[in-house]
């Protein structure tokens, strides 16, 4: 599975992206996040507030943690977009 980081997600973990194989209980977004943030205090860090990560899954956005990861090959990992 390809992860992707994307701005201060990226500089909490301290890369861009990685190649990882997902354990068994990561079928879900909810259950990946808490994997992740069990993977470290970089990622416990960078992901600490669920409501400040935005994912997603295959570059289609996923506005609900409860999506699966099922057949997703790629999952990126963002902070909210805001423009002006």
């Amino acid at each position: 599975m390809k992860i992707l980081y994307f701005a201060w997600i990226r500089e909490r973990v301290g890369f861009s992206q990685e190649e990882i194989d997902l354990p068994p209980q990561a079928q879900t977004v909810e259950t990946f996040l808490t994997w992740m943030k069990s993977r470290g205090e970089e990622f416990d860090y960078a992901l600490e507030k669920d409501g400040a990560v935005r994912i997603a899954l295959d570059q289609e956005h996923c506005n609900d943690f409860s999506c699966s990861l099922e057949g997703v090959s790629e999952i990126a990992l963002f902070p909210p977009m805001t423009g002006g």
